[in-house]
């Protein structure tokens, strides 16, 4: 109804009455004047004048604006952007003025009362918007009214002006330090029979390999490998980890890969803590993908950017045997069995491509070959997780077409987030890179459950990279390479991506995932949208602030979009081409665009050219470093015509997600301002900003949802909208839901939330799919490019809604150009090369209609000289020009950046308005510099409508430099601000004026640099009336009567007040209504000493002085007479007073210098210190209302085991000894827990330190578990409420929803319960036995403890220049010393009940009760337990680490006890220092790697300054043990007793007590507590004794009244080692803690004892009786019949160390073997870590052995023998000694199950057992890696220690001593070496015996014949002779 009649009449007044948050309607009603204009048009414009006649006396009505949500602009999109009527209707602006706003540029300034006027834009302060809030409702609680029903809280984005972008450094392509440290920790279950398997492991191109281990499925390694980069973030987050497992890999084979896994580094980083701990990676076979799981890898991947610390979660010892299906290597929501999927990336076609060859080039192959081609030979190469393909290479062509499709298989979803593609030049020489992108596989898919695969386009994508014109040496080649931004276009490709989720069991597959290419067919003109002709117009309203160096040739500015535009190096065309023709497209879409135009249109665009660059001209001079160009009344135009394909709603889309965007991070900075600036209602503010993204979000969703149907777009424009206004319809529900959740303690973990919401937004809103390329605005000189801007085309596309539009489209921006690739890093790229205000349009050309509609009003258009009707303009003139007269109210800095080597800057600002600028004096020697000065520019002019001016002031730009006396000032950093505005009509006073000063945040590059504390206004300078007069008179030629204008000339404006002060001369100070107001203050200062201060100019420090000074007054303190001697000063508390603004924010700082006075009246500065905010040190005196608890009687405290509750009325018992109940009910737990397996008494001389400390660990490690259980619950109990609150949208989705969500919650629960039944189970542990615990810190103790800045700070003393590193990182090096001393500050006459307190010192002011700094002298004892994850120090990946500790001038060295080839090295021992604090404080702890030669290296250090703990209040000196005990492991350590101590703490504090009273009590002022009174020493007698007692108060000694606080337990804290040459980055963890005792008390006694556990030696004898069901594997000679010749092997710790095998049992047909065989294997044994120790040679050269740690598996294999070729292994098994299954009676119950159902099947261990007897399963894999069972074995495990072992020897095999009897084998199998006859008896003499007889008979007859036929001659000669 109402908009009918808004169409028809174009306006209508609504009242309405407003309605509060429980629907109650309030006593405010709202008129609201709607205006409608039709796009063409009709229905009156705004510029007749018949709206503008708004009346002026509306006092109490409030046109609200219902805060125009997503478009910047503060009207609905109903309203012109012609002529805004924002000056006339009072709006409610956004109140969020505070201090601290970085940058104040779109906020308006409050007023209190105003809300009259009708030109005035009514401003709420806070406050009164909460009082309106109590007004508006009624009697409500303020809380239950958001601020965003009383207001519309609209920012003043106003319709003209954007706001710039602060940052000016590019900060992607700049290298950082990154280290990523893998350990390999074992591999299971690899497929494959007895390998040999090593772990290569690769990120990149840098590989590492692990030892190898041999004949074994499951190796044992924990190797660490450590790889250090220094590269650009994005370069380093595309590198692989790939981890393969490679079998049987030497010197001269490379071995075969078994298995990979791959992941980019991007994916660890994005992990909580940026790692990966403990997982399984799952190793797949890329050569064929049909195979499955290849087994195994459980590593620990942790990626370490600098400044990243690393929690790593403890490790003491692993025995979780951690699943490894729950704790897969892959993040979170990726699904364990991912599936091989295709990825197709299809390359059609390229346009526009730059020349890639010289003209001299191009000159030479004209002359040989005689023909002119293209100059590049283009092709596309694709890169995927670590594979690249490539297409084939088109010869000379800059449009090249190739239509091929480059396809990946890798699984799904992949672990590499990004696919690279990359234009490259083929060349002879090398091919170089002409354009890159980056596909985000994360941004063209979904995963949710209504998600999408990969897809992408077709679409084209356009690529940016350095300037066009070609050199041989490109010095931006880096930009090409995707690295860091684009300065220019270099080409656009039109590809599209898909996946396809692969069938692995259909035949037809192929197996291998190398990359293949091949063609596919073309695709339509249209498939990538409908070529539009779009319009670009730009206008150049001032360009200033140009650098100086470029010289003072005529400058010009170019835009270009794509390659329109671009005259001097876009694609060089053929002539043949008609002139008018762009560069770029083609012929056919050119004419065809012709075509089908009318006729009309036709001839217009004809005549339009562009015109793209500003006629050159010549620079005038700013001032010493900038120069200006004259666009004063002229501002010179330029525009483009191009042709695009259609994709506008793409950028629509994204432009309205941007919206929603900036409101929201504007509104969450606001919130967060609050919260700093500690101001009333954060939570109103934030409920508001929740409001406004609620209602984004859904008129987001109403604005999507026309684009539903539209056809012609890709599949993922579909699914993008669709998965969008998903995303953005529940972020509207949830931050409704959150809206109501947020309370006064609940906002900041709200303002995280909303802060997610941001990051969804942001991520959203990024278009993966390109359409109109980026703008660029270059700044020619001489025809070279200097310097230049990028702007995305969709910040500036217009749209007929005002959501779609481009925030900056038709609005006049400050851009600033700066210099392009690598110039711009560092300090060039922080100077401003120029500063353009420009105003810039892009739209389609038939909608450009109303392109000039944003620009300041009041010009004429001037166009080109041939008169065409629709020319745009090429020059604007204006003839409205504004007067004003700008103040610059320059009050203070703080915090600058020390840009002088003294540490400290001579600071000097200069402030840029318009062509104008401006300098404050300079300030020598400060960071903190008041200048308190006033800089006033006259005569500012400015063109356009008054009216527009006021609400949207240029910008000004402050920059800071730092003065030197030779050369030239140096750039210190910059900030930007907004002036407030006085018309001449505006009266000059409250609410506006004068103006509040306000914190500026000042930018260096990327880092901040400092605060600006300085108000600006802007005022206009009135006319004179008579000049007015004239001028009418000449105008019109009539005469006027006389105007009334106010008085002329400059008398309206305030006047300003002369300079007050006659030494600074003519400078003007700021004025009294500006500056603040001030109040007196007295600062205490307590000198305590000076540390570590070093060689000034190789001098030493020796008569120091500390100065400290704020706001021009000081203190000196007393001088140290000789640092050497002692570096603390005499006189401890000085104070001076000072006059210090009221506003706590406003303080200055506060400096602390240092400086050595030298002989003859030298003062040498050493270094300074610039306390930045005081508000830490305001002393606030104690509040005697609350807190007092002397009234509330005595409060008896109870001490049980959880921790108190409520404070005030909890009964505590302590048990030193356990009652006798207790001890029952261990027994009946025991009898519980298993029948059999009945515990002993963990029995007192057993327990050492090292079970206390693993005791301790198991309670952090629980501790930790519960609170991520705890956070887990909370979090899904809160995501159950949020779908539940959402519920009545979708009520149907909930309960699956809810159920599934349940059901994922349950699995998680019951995998944890799991765990935790594991780890607490019967077979794994005994029950906990009570061992006295100490407290694990899983980091250094000042950070539990504040530093132990109680009352002594540290302030560090800094000299030289500032790195110019991001985030300052090299501030350490300069730290030249540290002052320790305190502040203490309060407004001056202090009430006087403080003084007269009993025993005050008037001499010590507030620091009362504070000891001598006299020199004492201490004993240090350091223990240090033990290193985890050294940083790698030697060539084969491992160090040699011992422990050096250095106090002052003693060094201790411990390096002949190094530990070799460690990294996880346990050091347990103490070392004892002698120290006098204060000289010798600083102790330093460092591990060094043992070297043969050379000098030994530095692994990473870590440094404790004794002193602050040693004074600590928080008693740091010796850590309070839980239980009292005077012998055993747990043995008092301190020399004072509990009640010793005790009795000190309540002298000192003056507190009352203690009393120990009948019954097990004490009193300590009114706290009563209990705890035993018994105590046994060694002889096991009782004795009364009040230590328990006393150590219960220590122990919770912070719930004392007023002194009370947490005293250091007996702790074992962990240190971060860091290497001054790797800043930042972790090297390694140490754990250790310190003890020191004063020498004047009695002395300590011995150190414990913390000596690393000796192993145990044990020897385990394993009999192997026999074996059956052996696989036969030989065939038998002759007779073919299946048999093996079987013997076992065996090994503990490794196939080389300790294998033995037994005899072979020869010709078993049966699989039978008999043996009665004993192995023997002696080794050694931690007990509480469970692990083997083998101490071994690595290698012939090693120097020395190497100790491993091993978990104890006996490994049993079965093989066949055979004599010729190498052995057959048939099977094997492997037993955990810990935890093996329980071998069966008989054979035939021996199965596969007993390997299969390890988990289930109740488990036991040798080392309870001792004896153990069975049958075992050998298994092995067949080829399709199923395990099968090849033979069973009987045998007998016997663990005897070390001494049982001498006492009954055996022998090996059948040896004595104890042999065993001889196996009864069947007659096959008799001795080897009777074998063979035995089985030719065998097998022969059964089957052939006859054939054997009768040849044997035919050989005898034949052998006869022979010999009678050999002797017959003789006999006859014989014969015949007659012998």
């Amino acid at each position: 109804m109402v908009l009918q009649k808004v169409a028809e009449e174009g306006h209508l007044e609504l009242t309405d009455t407003l309605i509060d948050d429980n629907n109650m309607s309030i006593k405010t009603s709202v008129t609201i004047d709607i205006r409608y204009q039709p796009m063409d048009g009709t229905g009156g414009m705004w510029s007749d004048g018949e709206f503008l006649d708004v009346p002026d006396d509306r006092d109490g009505m409030f046109a609200f604006e219902t805060d125009s949500l997503l478009s910047g602009q503060s009207h609905g999109s109903g309203t012109s952007p012609g002529r805004s009527l924002q000056g006339s209707i009072p709006t409610f602006r956004k109140a969020g003025r505070g201090v601290f706003s970085a940058m104040k540029l779109g906020k308006a300034k409050s007023s209190k009362d105003d809300h009259k006027r009708g030109d005035e834009p009514a401003i709420l302060e806070m406050e009164d918007l909460d009082k309106k809030a109590m007004r508006l409702a009624g009697m409500l609680e303020p809380d239950t009214i958001s601020l965003a029903s009383v207001t519309a809280v609209t920012t003043n984005v106003s319709n003209k002006r954007s706001k710039p972008d602060i940052k000016m450094e590019p900060s992607s392509g700049r290298p950082v330090d990154y280290q990523i440290s893998i350990t390999v920790i074992e591999a299971r279950q690899l497929i494959g029979l007895n390998m040999d398997p090593v772990v290569c492991v690769e990120v990149g191109d840098d590989k590492k390999y692990t030892s190898m281990k041999e004949s074994t499925n499951c190796p044992y390694y924990n190797e660490y490998f450590v790889f250090d980069f220094h590269v650009p973030p994005d370069v380093m987050f595309d590198k692989i980890i790939k981890l393969s497992v490679i079998h049987s890999k030497n010197l001269l084979r490379s071995g075969t890969l078994v298995g990979t896994f791959k992941m980019d580094v991007g994916t660890v980083y994005s992990q909580p803590e940026h790692q990966f701990y403990h997982k399984w990676a799952i190793l797949s076979d890329p050569d064929d993908i049909t195979a499955g799981c290849k087994g195994y890898v459980k590593c620990d991947i942790a990626v370490v950017g600098k400044g990243d610390n690393i929690k790593t979660p403890h490790k003491a010892n692993e025995t979780d045997e951690d699943d490894i299906e729950g704790n897969l290597l892959l993040p979170e929501g990726i699904p364990a069995e991912r599936q091989w999927a295709r990825f197709y990336v299809k390359i059609h076609r390229a346009e526009g491509l730059p020349k890639m060859n010289t003209s001299i080039m191009a000159n030479v192959k004209k002359a040989f070959i005689g023909e002119n081609r293209d100059l590049v030979d283009p092709y596309v190469q694709v890169q995927f997780s670590g594979q690249k393909g490539k297409t084939s290479v088109q010869k000379s062509s800059y449009e090249p077409i190739w239509n091929e499709q480059v396809i990946f298989t890798e699984l799904f979803p992949p672990l590499c987030k990004r696919i690279k593609v990359q234009i490259r030049d083929s060349d002879k020489v090398n091919d170089v890179a002409i354009g890159t992108h980056f596909i985000d596989l994360r941004k063209i898919s979904n995963d949710g459950d209504k998600g999408f695969l990969p897809t992408l386009g077709p679409a084209w994508v356009n690529m940016y990279g350095s300037t066009r014109q070609y050199t041989l040496m490109d010095e931006h080649q880096d930009l090409n390479d995707g690295l860091g931004e684009g300065v220019s276009f270099r080409a656009r490709l039109l590809i599209s991506v898909a996946v396809e989720i692969l069938d692995t069991t259909s035949p037809e597959i192929i197996c291998s995932t190398d990359v293949q290419v091949e063609p596919v067919s073309n695709i339509s003109e249209s498939a990538t949208g409908k070529m539009e002709e779009f319009f670009l117009f730009g206008s150049f309203l001032e360009a200033t602030m140009i650098d100086r160096k470029i010289g003072d040739k005529p400058i010009s500015f170019e835009i270009t979009i794509g390659n329109y535009g671009n005259h001097i190096d876009g694609v060089s065309k053929s002539s043949s081409v008609k002139k008018k023709k762009k560069e770029g497209e083609d012929q056919e879409e050119e004419n065809e665009l012709i075509q089908n135009s009318s006729e009309d249109e036709a001839d217009e665009d004809a005549d339009l050219t562009s015109v793209s660059s500003t006629p050159p001209m010549k620079p005038f001079i700013t001032d010493r470093n900038y120069f200006h160009l004259p666009y004063f009344e002229k501002k010179p135009c330029v525009y483009i015509k191009s042709w695009w394909q259609d994709q506008r709603r793409r950028l629509y889309n994204s432009n309205m997600m941007d919206k929603i965007a900036d409101k929201l991070e504007e509104g969450l900075n606001d919130v967060q301002e609050v919260i700093k600036t500690e101001k009333a209602f954060p939570e109103r503010r934030l409920r508001g900003v929740l409001e406004e993204l609620s209602i984004g979000c859904s008129r987001y969703v109403t604005l999507a949802n026309k684009d539903v149907n539209l056809a012609g777009r890709t599949k993922l424009d579909r699914e993008r909208l669709k998965s969008c206004m998903r995303e953005m319809d529940s972020m509207g529900q949830q931050a409704k839901q959150i809206r109501t959740q947020v309370k006064k303690n609940t906002v900041k973990e709200k303002l995280k939330l909303a802060q997610n919401f941001l990051q969804r937004l942001r991520f959203l809103a990024d278009e993966p799919q390109h359409s109109i390329p980026d703008v660029f605005i270059w700044m020619m000189s001489n025809n070279k490019r200097i310097a230049y801007a990028r702007i995305p085309s969709k910040d500036i596309l217009y749209s007929v809604v005002d959501e779609e539009t481009g925030k900056d489209c038709g609005k006049v921006k400050a851009v600033f150009l700066k210099l392009p690739g690598k110039k711009g890093f560092g300090p060039a790229g922080w100077t401003v090369q120029a500063k353009l205000e420009l105003y810039l349009w892009l739209g389609l050309n038939k909608s450009r209609k109303n392109f000039l509609h944003g620009l300041p009003n009041g010009f004429e258009e001037i166009r080109a000289t041939k008169m065409g009707h629709g020319l745009p303009p090429v020059t604007l003139v204006y003839d409205m020009k504004q007067v004003f007269q700008l103040r610059a109210h320059m009050y203070q800095a703080r915090s600058l950046f020390a840009a002088d080597s003294s540490g400290l800057s001579d600071p000097f600002a200069r402030v840029f308005f318009s062509s104008q600028s401006q300098v404050t004096e300079v300030l020598n020697e400060t960071l903190c510099p008041t200048w308190d000065q006033l800089l006033v520019f006259d005569d500012v002019e400015l063109f356009g409508e008054a009216t527009e001016l006021r609400d949207d002031p240029p910008i000004i730009v402050v920059e800071f430099y730092d003065q030197d006396t030779v050369g030239k000032a140096e750039f210190i950093g910059r900030t930007f601000a907004k002036p407030i505005i006085k018309m001449r009509d505006e009266p000059y006073g409250p609410p506006r004026f004068p103006p509040q000063l306000e914190y500026y945040q000042i930018y260096r590059g990327n880092s901040i640099a400092g605060e600006l504390l300085a108000a600006f206004e802007l005022l206009q300078i009135p006319f004179d009336a008579e000049e007015i007069r004239r001028a009418l008179i000449a105008v019109h030629d009539f005469a006027v009567p006389q105007i009334k204008v106010g008085q002329g000339g400059r008398a309206d404006l305030p006047p300003l007040e002369g300079p007050t002060d006659s030494e600074r001369g003519p400078i003007l100070p700021v004025p009294l209504g500006i500056r603040p107001v001030l109040s007196r203050y007295r600062i205490e200062v307590l000198f305590w000493g000076l540390r570590d201060l070093k060689r000034i100019n190789l001098a030493q420090v020796d008569r120091p002085r500390v100065d400290i000074e704020c706001a021009g007054r000081g203190v000196q303190s007393a001088l140290i007479q000789n640092y050497k001697k002692n570096p603390n000063f005499s006189t401890l508390v000085k104070w001076f007073e000072v006059d210090l603004p009221e506003n706590e924010l406003l303080h200055p700082p506060l400096n602390i210098r240092v400086v050595d006075c030298r002989a003859f009246g030298r003062y040498i500065l050493v270094g300074s210190h610039a306390v930045s905010t005081l508000r830490h040190f305001i002393y606030s005196p104690p509040d005697k209302s609350c807190n007092n608890w002397a009234t509330a009687g005595d409060v008896s405290v109870s001490l049980e085991a959880e921790p108190p509750i409520r404070k005030m009325d909890t009964v505590v018992k302590l048990d030193a000894n356990e009652d006798e109940s207790d001890k029952e009910k261990k027994k009946k737990k025991k009898k519980k827990k298993g029948g059999a397996e009945e515990e002993e008494e963990t029995d007192e001389r057993v327990l050492d330190w090292w079970s206390k400390y693993f005791a301790s660990i198991e309670t952090l490690k629980e501790n930790l578990r519960s609170q991520e259980a705890a956070q887990a619950e909370a979090e899904e109990r809160e995501d159950l409420e949020i779908a539940a609150e959402a519920a009545d949208i979708r009520p149907d989705d909930l309960h699956l929803k809810g159920s599934k969500m349940k059901e994922r919650f349950k699995e998680k629960k019951s995998s944890k319960q799991k765990r935790s039944q594991a780890a607490d189970g019967s077979e794994k542990r005994p029950p906990k036995a009570r061992v006295d615990e100490l407290v694990v810190y899983n980091r250094e103790l000042e950070s539990e403890y504040g530093n132990f800045e109680d009352w002594l700070h540290t302030f560090n003393l800094y000299r030289g220049k500032a790195g110019d590193d991001d985030e300052h990182a090299l501030d350490d090096d300069r730290i030249v010393g540290r002052f320790k001393g305190s502040l203490c500050m309060y407004k001056v006459p202090l009430s006087q009940e403080i003084t007269r307190e009993a025993g005050y010192d008037p001499n010590m002011g507030m620091f009362q009760s504070i000891p001598h700094n006299d020199p004492i002298h201490v004993l240090v004892r350091v223990y240090v337990v033990r290193a985890t994850d050294l940083h790698p120090a030697d060539i084969n990946g491992k160090a040699d680490p011992y422990v050096v500790i250095k106090l002052g001038k003693s060094e201790v060295k411990d390096k002949e006890n190094y530990i070799s080839k460690q990294l996880n090295p346990v050091f347990g021992k103490s070392f004892d220092i002698e120290a006098t604090f204060p000289m010798e404080s600083m102790l330093t702890v460092s591990v060094y790697d043992w070297d043969l030669v050379g000098t030994d290296d530095l692994i990473g250090e870590t440094k404790i300054d004794l002193e602050n703990r040693f004074y600590s209040k928080f008693r740091a000196t010796c850590g309070i043990a839980s239980n009292y005990s005077m012998h055993g492991y747990n043995i008092w350590r301190d020399p004072m007793k509990p009640s010793q101590i005790l009795a000190k703490l309540c002298k000192e504090g003056k507190i009352d007590g203690p009393h120990y009273g009948p019954g097990g009590k004490v009193k300590v002022a009114n706290r009563i507590f209990t705890g035993a009174t018994e105590i046994e020493d060694e002889n096991g007698l009782k004795k009364q004794t009040e230590e328990h007692l006393a150590l219960s108060v220590l122990n919770h000694w912070e719930e004392i009244p007023r002194v009370g606080c947490k005293l250091v337990p007996e702790h074992v804290e962990t240190r971060p080692l860091l290497n001054p040459d790797k800043p930042g980055i972790e090297q390694g963890r140490l754990e250790m803690w310190v003890d020191m005792f004063p020498m004047d008390m009695p002395a300590p006694g011995p150190a414990i004892d913390i000596s690393p556990r000796k192993p145990k030696s044990f020897e385990l004898r394993v009999i192997i009786w026999n074996t059956d069901d052996v696989i036969l594997e030989d065939d038998a000679f002759l007779t073919g019949e299946k048999m093996s010749d079987i013997y076992v092997r065996g090994w503990l710790k490794g196939q080389q160390e300790d294998k033995q095998d037994t005899d072979v049992h020869y010709h078993s047909l049966t699989g039978e073997g008999n043996f009665n065989w004993r192995f023997v294997f002696p080794f050694d044994y931690l007990v509480a870590e469970e692990k083997i120790i083998i101490s071994k040679k690595e290698s012939m050269f090693s120097w020395d052995e190497t100790e491993y740690k091993i978990p104890p598996r006996l490994t049993m294999q079965v093989w066949d023998a055979d004599h010729f070729s190498a052995d057959d292994f048939l099977g094997a098994i492997e037993l955990d000694l810990n935890r093996f299954p329980r071998g069966a009676k008989t054979a035939k119950q021996c199965n596969l199950d007993m390997i299969r159902n390890e988990q289930e099947l109740p488990t036991i261990s040798i080392f309870k057992q001792k004896r153990v007897k069975g049958w075992w399963p050998f298994v092995a894999r067949d080829e399709n890696d199923e395990m099968e069972l090849t033979g069973k074995v009987e045998a007998e495990l016997h663990l005897v220690t070390a001494e049982e072992a001498e006492k009954s020897p055996v022998g090996l095999g059948r040896n004595e001593p104890d042999p065993l009897e001889k196996p009864n084998r069947p007659d096959t199998s008799l001795m080897w070496f009777l074998g063979p006859l035995k089985s030719l008896r065998y097998f022969i003499w059964h089957n052939y015996r006859w054939l054997i007889l009768k040849a044997l008979g035919l050989i005898l007859l034949l052998l006869m014949l022979g010999l009678f036929l050999y002797s017959i001659p003789g006999y006859l000669v014989k014969k015949i002779l007659g012998a």
